[in-house]
């Protein structure tokens, strides 16, 4: 059916809404494919739908490809399943809860892990039964305190979340290896400009996790990517190469009376040394329990890297009160050595270093205090934020930092959730075998507004063809005849296959149509125009802005080839 424009509920603007920050946010709304219904609660409009429809095509096609089995869950959900893993905890107030007329307690589901482990425990008893990919493309809802950049982050969303169940880790192995592949030919068939990267699993569990990313100014991920080699990491993963240090190379500790320097930068002016030769020692509570965390005194703590590392423990910086009764800890001037509380440090704190350092004492410090002589690490964590030209782990080239927007992203989860909910099969051998998951995320609606930020430009939407919401805009610049002529093309287009979008409005200037179409964005625009009357009409490649002046039948012929 060819789609036209005077039928169609469609209202551009010329405006962007006030609270608009994002090139997506503003575009989607202008060009009229998303309205608005509250505070990060969207309305996908005929066009907005379209686009989302493609996205999600490509996805289950994807899926589909490599044995993946579509199943839908519901949306509204026991709270009870996400008690036994302990994620109700974890998610807090990220959780829409909710009671039943019964007083039942049910939320709406974040994301599904438990609820498809709950599936494979009810349906699959014998090795035989696997392995088993099962996905879903589904309204996800997380009750985000600041929902913000239009659909890039809204309280509900949708989302493909697929996993995978294997007897055997090697066949876990290969479940992430074939969503892995899937993953790059979706990415790359929507025509996304994306990087692969290492990841934390953080609160999911389990051990490998890659992300992929699209690059892109409007993003909330940071990442890392090396000019001279393949390496690419989350900020959050970026691992530390530390060569090696000799204790013995440094004299005995030394006691310094350093007073009013209870800051980096006070006690580095005071000392005249930089402040990379300092040690920082932050304080934070884990599950409310007192933690020491150093770095080099010219770095800062990543409190999210820190954060993703701990997960699930809940991790806050420490006040006033929990120095009270806590002689131990002086304020400004702490340090790892004689101390009565974990300490993690970052790489960079490697044994046989020395560091100036808090000696436990108001207005004291001391100096050449080694790790590994005069103080232990508990817990060794990549924790600094990453600066730009750190040295790359891989080839020791200095790193290129990035904003990003997080696509998707794959796990092998393991035996998490398996373990929560006794999930065993029966083996060969007639023996229960524990089962082992991969989880793997894209977000569905997110890629829409992802791609509209790496694709747009100054004159609005620019679609890579096969999300568009159509191959070709025809517009009618206007008069009668330039209007049949419009849909006479329009048809034509259909009737060869090709998706058309016609501009057939009567009473809209040109001007306007034009500008309209700039903003809709289709990769392709044909005008029937001025020359209309002699059989002529002008295509135009929204992309390169290209513009040529071909007969009807030759632009039939180049647009249905």
């Amino acid at each position: 059916m060819v789609q036209r424009m005077s039928r169609m509920l469609l209202k551009t603007l010329r405006d962007a809404p006030a609270d608009a920050e994002t090139a997506s946010h503003k575009l989607l709304v202008r060009a009229g494919y998303v309205r608005r219904t509250s505070a990060g609660v969207w309305t996908w409009l005929p066009l907005g739908k379209r686009v989302l429809e493609n996205v999600t095509r490509i996805v289950r096609e994807e899926m589909d490809a490599i044995g993946g089995q579509e199943v839908l869950l519901p949306a509204l959900l026991p709270r009870e399943p996400y008690e036994v893993t302990g994620r109700a905890g974890e998610y807090g107030d990220l959780l829409f809860q909710l009671k039943d007329r019964k007083g039942a307690d049910y939320v709406l589901g974040p994301t599904h892990e438990e609820i498809f482990t709950q599936v494979v425990k009810d349906q699959a008893t014998s090795y035989k039964d696997l392995p088993v990919i099962l996905y879903q493309i589904q309204t996800k809802y997380r009750d985000e305190a600041r929902p913000r950049s239009g659909v890039l982050r809204g309280r509900e969303f949708q989302m493909k979340d697929a996993y995978s169940f294997d007897t055997t880790d090697e066949g876990l192995a290969e479940s992430y290896r074939l969503h892995r592949e899937a993953y790059i030919k979706i990415f790359t068939r929507l025509g996304f400009d994306y990087r692969v990267v290492s990841a934390v699993s953080g609160a999911m569990g389990g051990s490998a996790s890659e992300e992929f990313l699209a690059p892109a100014a409007a993003g909330e991920d940071t990442f890392v990517d090396c000019p001279k080699c393949d390496y690419a990491a989350n900020t959050e993963a970026v691992t530390t190469v530390v060569p090696a240090a000799d204790a013995a190379a440094h004299g005995p500790l030394e006691l310094l009376d350093t007073p009013d320097t209870p800051t980096i930068e006070t006690l580095a002016a005071h000392l005249g040394v930089p402040a990379s030769a300092t040690l920082k020692n932050l304080l934070v509570k884990v599950d409310g329990e007192i933690t020491g965390v150093g770095v080099p005194g010219d770095r800062e703590v990543d409190l999210g890297k820190l954060a993703e590392h701990l997960a699930p423990a809940e991790v806050e910086l420490v006040t006033a009160e929990d120095f009270e009764g806590r002689p131990d800890l002086v304020r400004g001037y702490v340090g790892p050595q004689n101390r009565a509380f974990p300490y993690i440090a970052d790489p960079r704190v490697a044994p046989g270093t020395a560091w100036i350092t808090g000696a436990n004492e108001s207005g004291k410090h001391a100096r050449d205090v080694v790790c590994g002589r005069d103080f232990e690490v508990d817990r060794y964590l990549d924790v600094v934020v990453v600066e730009p030209g750190d040295p790359c782990p891989e080839c020791g080239a200095g790193l290129e930092i990035g904003r990003a927007i997080e696509i998707g992203h794959i796990f092998q989860l393991g035996r998490k959730y398996a373990d929560a909910f006794q999930l065993d099969v029966l083996g060969q051998n007639g023996k229960p075998v524990r089962v082992t998951m991969g989880s793997y995320g894209i977000g569905v609606s997110r890629a829409v507004a992802a791609l509209a930020e790496q694709t747009a430009d100054e004159q609005g939407l620019c679609w890579p063809r096969e999300v568009a919401p159509a191959d070709v805009h025809v517009v009618a610049a206007g008069k009668a005849a330039q209007t049949e002529l419009a849909l006479e093309i329009a048809d034509r287009l259909h009737a060869a296959g090709v998706r058309v979008l016609v501009d057939d409005r009567a009473g809209v200037s040109p001007g306007v149509k034009f500008t309209d179409a700039e903003l809709i964005g289709v990769p392709t625009i044909l005008v029937a125009g001025r020359r209309a009357g002699e059989g002529v009409v002008e295509l135009k490649d929204r992309r390169t802005g290209e513009r040529e002046e071909l007969t009807v039948d030759k632009a039939l012929a180049r647009l249905t080839a």
